[in-house]
């Protein structure tokens, strides 16, 4: 398995480590790579891992990222054909279908490469089905039995952000929304929890919020260990997930486990992942007056919070990994049997 194993909690832990995991856990011989931090180096260690250890696995899962990790996913794709490999892509990110259109050609190029493709969103099936036709939906499992839930009826202003500070996430929308909320809720609190990505978002949220007014009722959290993530949510009542880009993001699944009443920008994949008024709100992106206007409905109408609540919880059992591990198992059995036909 191949894409961005770097360790928690500097770096959010991802689907792709729960996969790995819970794979193993079933009886599967499951090597990894890579866990290097500087992006070259990681790549070598990529490469080195299918070069060194090609005796000792029958197949290979990449994760397919926009950017310059689209170039590692590219690059190691190659070489395991040349190993005569079988290889299976999974595709992850909001932003690939933009990357897919400014690149059409190399997309498509890799996609046809590998002996299947997957994704975890009806969003990502239909963005990249003109660059192949048989995309396969496998959505991001959640382990929902770890996140206990709390059925929100009568919600105290306690919000919740978690993700890593980083632009694509759009954190200041956050501080946005708690300002035009401070006065008419005075109690009003928001805990900004997730690793600092270094591009500057992290400070400008800070200085923002000193701005704004509000620093006082913002909290900022360093990255934690996935097992706190449950302990952290349900300090809240309402999850806010701020992001200009995004597809199935595994911290919204993990505020649906906890039954929080979920806020979201309606970005990529998300009105895939949520329903409007069934288990969450959705708001156009970087609009904190609509953002803050769905905050103040949760807060002040009990049937519609109780419902959101509710919802979120129904919908991320569908995803539960007894659900969704089979169908990875029957994806790789197929493989790994036609490879050898």
């Amino acid at each position: 398995m191949i894409g961005n194993y770097l360790a928690s909690p500097k770096h959010n832990r991802n689907i792709w480590h729960a996969l790995s995991e819970h794979l193993e856990d079933v009886g599967w011989n499951i090597i990894t790579t890579s866990t290097k931090e500087r992006q070259l180096t990681r790549l070598l260690d990529m490469l080195f891992t299918i070069i060194k250890e090609r005796n000792k696995y029958v197949l290979a899962q990449i994760d397919v990222f926009s950017g310059r990790a689209f170039t590692f996913a590219e690059i190691c794709t190659w070489l395991l054909c040349q190993l005569k490999k079988p290889v299976i892509l999974t595709l992850h990110g909001g932003n690939l279908p933009a990357f897919a259109k400014q690149f059409p050609k190399k997309v498509q190029r890799l996609l046809l490469s590998a002996d299947e493709v997957v994704a975890p969103s009806d969003y990502l099936v239909r963005q990249l089905q003109e660059y192949r036709d048989d995309i396969r939906l496998i959505p991001n499992g959640i382990d929902s039995s770890r996140y206990p839930y709390r059925h929100r009826v009568h919600l105290k202003p306690k919000l919740v952000w978690l993700r890593a500070f980083h632009r694509i996430y759009n954190p200041e929308l956050a501080i946005q929304a708690l300002a035009v909320l401070k006065d008419e809720f005075p109690e009003i609190h928001l805990w900004m929890i997730g690793p600092d990505k270094g591009d500057g978002s992290l400070q400008n949220t800070i200085l923002l919020a000193k701005t704004l007014q509000v620093a006082e009722r913002v909290e900022f959290i360093p990255g934690v260990a996935k097992s706190d993530v449950p302990l952290w949510l349900n300090k809240g009542d309402i999850f806010l997930n701020t992001s200009n880009y995004d597809n199935t993001p595994v911290s919204v699944m993990e505020a649906m486990a906890c039954g929080l009443c979920l806020v979201s920008t309606n970005v990529g994949g998300i009105q895939y992942l949520l329903k409007e008024n069934v288990d969450a709100l959705l708001v156009p992106p970087d609009s904190p007056e609509d953002m803050a206007d769905a905050i103040r409905r949760i807060l002040t109408e009990a049937d519609l919070a109780a419902g959101l609540s509710g919802g979120a919880r129904h919908r991320a059992e569908g995803l539960d990994w007894p659900e969704i591990l089979p169908k990875w198992e029957n994806l790789f059995t197929g493989v790994i049997e036609s490879s050898h036909v």
